[in-house]
């Protein structure tokens, strides 16, 4: 059995399909570990009730905050597969864009506070990558403003905000692929984390278990 789940990891044949299971697994565990610490400082320093109620608002945003990653990772690695499936194996310039839209909105459209603190933080890097570098520590070939830790609806939820959120991840996974170096370090090494490590592995245990 451990023989043949090798031979499936290793063979190319099923490297795009895998980098996607992978790419929602780093984006779990990359949001449980975000989040997590997070939440927990906020509930002790600024929320209300008991600590039952508090650890609880701690497991709610814990819980969309990693899975809402795992979807977005997940959305995004098979739209850029579907486009490059239909454009002959090719990747166009705008795949990562169309991919980034897609996912923004389907994932992060719905107002939610951690959606928008999420939403805000990929706008403001894609704003602040207009600004010159002196220099770029790292390969640009081929993630907040103080809010409550609660999960809860912020009225109104518009539509305008899930067209934001959706030009947002556009622009950013447009960035990421095209102009790397201009994207905040912090977030350029979280976004490989993301989409670049989730591409690699070597057995089950890299794949599923350990990032590297």
């Amino acid at each position: 059995m451990e023989s043949a789940l090798q031979a499936i990891i290793a063979n190319p044949a099923f490297h795009d399909y895998l980098a996607i299971l992978k790419g929602a697994r780093n984006g779990f565990v990359y949001g449980v570990k975000v989040r997590f610490p997070h939440a927990v400082v906020m509930s002790i320093l600024f929320g209300r009730g008991d600590w039952k109620s508090r650890l609880q608002v701690i497991y709610r945003a814990t819980k969309q905050h990693a899975f809402n990653l795992a979807k977005f990772v997940s959305i995004y690695k098979t739209m850029l597969l579907l486009q490059r499936k239909g454009n002959g194996g090719k990747e166009r310039s705008l795949d990562t864009f169309i991919a980034g839209l897609l996912g923004g909105y389907f994932v992060f459209g719905d107002r939610t506070a951690v959606n928008e603190q999420i939403v805000l933080y990929v706008v403001s890097r894609v704003v602040a990558s207009f600004i010159p570098r002196a220099d770029a520590p790292y390969n640009a070939s081929p993630q907040s403003p103080r809010s409550s830790a609660a999960v809860k609806p912020l009225p109104p939820n518009a539509q305008y905000f899930s067209w934001f959120a959706a030009l947002s991840w556009g622009l950013v996974m447009w960035l990421f692929h095209n102009k790397g170096e201009t994207i905040q370090p912090g977030m350029f090494n979280s976004m490989t984390y993301l989409y670049r490590d989730s591409e690699m592995w070597k057995d089950l245990r890299t794949l599923l278990w350990h990032n590297k």
